[in-house]
């Protein structure tokens, strides 16, 4: 018997690194030493005071039953001071604060709860191929914003037709940026602002890399934006400042109106999410902040060590303001698919060819400092020795 899926689960676009993961696996089967910097999977373990805080939470019987369907008070309440602490941000724990199953399934969430068929989203290119996935979930129509180093990376927002600003219900915006690593300017914060209240549109901050920055910049917090909770939420996600990978736990702050909306909606789809989990969230946000400088320090250390490896042996490679990510140009005569795979096959080192996050990732790759420092420089000596070989 044969069961024909919806049109919509047809709509959804490829996994693009499906192949790219079955690829380097059968490479590493085959018995060859790969240097896997194509994901963007936290290396480093939990700090020990957050899995303290899940043991000791999930001991306790009060855990073992359905918590708030939207979420620990408590858990609102220490998000708001994480905010407050953090960015100078005031929230109403209430009103202005909803807990997400992971900060991937709120950023699906959201174009189904916006979208009607044939609407429009602003999207970044390149960008987080998962803001295509609610899109087309929704029945939705994508017009890319280009990402040009030209502009740092930041979305022209003149260059946007006015065809296209009158139709747009949404934009989805990525800073510290997913893929190429650039930050994002208070600035360019208030352009945003500007350009949402006057065309309409419901922006979308995913703050997913908020706190790694580098050369001692603190990236901004959309939401320190003058204005800004009046036309947009921001979504925060434990898994890169608190190595919560896979604890399905994030999020979203800003507009009350989006935050009622999302909480009927994840009513739902879920009945809500285990409180010893988010007892652990709250430890992380209240707790010693030590691990979170330290994990940025490693991180941009990581950064200097293959970066800097790179340029020592002839390959000249740009520095990301933040992130975990390199977004490294591609040489003469290669695209990002041919270059992936030749780093692959003749460096056995793994990178993701920018063209998976859109078709302006073209002539770029993304690697991941997702390995120790000596790791990243033997991989930035391979990659300089293959290159040489093939020039």
């Amino acid at each position: 018997m044969r069961y024909p899926t919806s049109q919509r689960m047809q709509q959804l676009p490829k996994q693009f690194f499906a192949g790219l993961v079955a690829q380097v696996n059968a490479r590493m089967q085959a018995g060859h030493d790969v240097i896997n910097l194509g994901q963007g999977n936290p290396d480093q373990p939990t700090p020990s005071h957050i899995v303290e805080a899940l043991r000791e939470a999930a001991l306790d019987p009060s855990t073992h039953r359905y918590p708030p369907f939207t979420g620990l008070p408590e858990l609102k309440a220490a998000v708001a001071a994480f905010y407050a602490r953090e960015y100078g941000v005031s929230l109403n724990p209430d009103t202005e604060v909803a807990v997400l199953f992971g900060g991937k399934t709120g950023l699906v969430e959201l174009s189904e709860i916006y979208l009607n068929p044939g609407d429009v989203a602003l999207v970044p290119s390149p960008g987080y191929p998962d803001y295509w996935s609610g899109i087309a979930l929704a029945g939705g129509r994508m017009e890319k914003m280009p990402l040009l180093p030209d502009n740092a990376y930041l979305p022209d927002l003149s260059a946007i037709p006015a065809s296209v600003r009158g139709a747009a219900k949404l934009m989805f915006l990525n800073y510290p940026n997913n893929p190429t690593g650039a930050t994002a300017t208070s600035t360019f914060f208030e352009d945003v602002v500007r350009f949402a209240d006057q065309h309409g549109v419901l922006v979308i901050h995913d703050f997913a890399y908020g706190a790694i920055g580098f050369d001692g910049v603190k990236p901004p917090s959309f939401l320190q934006t003058p204005g800004a909770k009046a036309i947009g939420v921001e979504i925060y996600t434990m898994s890169k400042t608190f190595n919560m990978a896979g604890w399905r736990i994030a999020f979203l702050v800003g507009n009350e109106e989006v935050v009622r909306a999302v909480n009927q909606f994840q009513d739902h789809y879920y009945v809500s999410l285990f409180a010893a989990v988010q007892r652990a969230a709250i430890a992380a946000l209240t707790g010693p902040q030590q691990c979170v400088t330290d994990l940025v320090r490693m991180y941009e250390r990581r950064r200097d060590a293959f970066v800097g490896a790179l340029r020592e042996h002839g390959v000249v490679c740009p520095s990301p303001g933040g992130s975990f990510f390199v977004w490294m140009p591609v040489p003469q005569g290669f695209s990002a698919t041919t270059f992936a795979e030749f780093l692959l096959t003749e460096a056995n080192v793994a990178v993701a060819p920018g063209v998976g996050f859109g078709e302006h990732g073209e002539g770029y790759v993304r690697v991941g400092l997702l390995t120790t420092e000596d790791r990243l420089r033997e991989a930035a000596l391979r990659i300089a020795g293959a290159v040489r070989v093939h020039s």
